[in-house]
């Protein structure tokens, strides 16, 4: 029994090592040939063969989705969490939102994968949004962010700010420029009054948000 329990733990560690490599290959290789690069050439990346790869992801879609959430639990969770500790929620909004920007522009393929596959979902970026609203809230009650601000702003102002991305060279900064122009629009210090806000739109009915 207890080399049947070695072995076992010995298999699912084996196999967690290999779904990590072949998440960490998928979004190498995404990176240099694009978001229609082969799944041949991604296990071949990860040094797995093909059937071990639809072994732990059955579909493109599954691969890309798990690639994402490996990108965020590294780049974006963190930033979130130092966000959330910060005493200055201002400033802790701009944390997340530059972390989220940043790990966007590096993955940009891989969100063009995830959008070519539909793997985009409200549910996958909830997380995210969710600290971006509790930050708001925070910086309006302490002063620090306009108070006509609501939550249905906050995807939305992050879709314009993926956009941008759109616009340049992959692995280019330029998008530092548009969220300062967003950081200085989200004072209470100049701002002038907004127009009513219009509920969301069901992201069922557009394969989720692009965030």
């Amino acid at each position: 029994m207890v080399v049947t329990t070695e072995t076992s733990r010995r298999l699912r560690a084996d196999a967690a090592r290999n779904s990590s490599r072949i998440l960490r290959a998928a979004r190498e290789v995404w990176a240099e040939q694009g978001p229609d690069a082969l799944l041949e050439d991604i296990a071949r990346r990860a040094g797995v063969g093909i059937a071990t790869l639809y072994r732990h992801f059955p579909d493109k879609a599954g691969l890309v989705r798990a690639a994402l959430d490996q990108s965020f639990a590294e780049d974006i969770a963190p930033a979130i969490e130092r966000a959330l500790g910060d005493d200055d929620p201002r400033r802790g909004l701009a944390t997340v939102l530059e972390a989220a920007m940043s790990t966007a522009a590096r993955e940009h393929n891989t969100l063009a994968a995830a959008r070519n596959s539909g793997a985009v979902t409200a549910e996958a970026s909830s997380p995210f949004i969710e600290s971006l609203t509790l930050l708001a809230r925070r910086g309006q009650q302490a002063g620090l962010i306009r108070a006509d601000l609501v939550p249905d702003d906050l995807p939305r102002i992050m879709v314009m700010l993926m956009g941008v991305l759109w616009t340049m060279d992959p692995g280019s900064d330029g998008w530092r420029r548009y969220l300062a122009l967003v950081l200085d629009a989200l004072s209470p210090d100049t701002a002038s009054p907004l127009p009513a806000a219009v509920p969301l739109r069901s992201p069922r009915k557009r394969g989720g948000w692009p965030v």
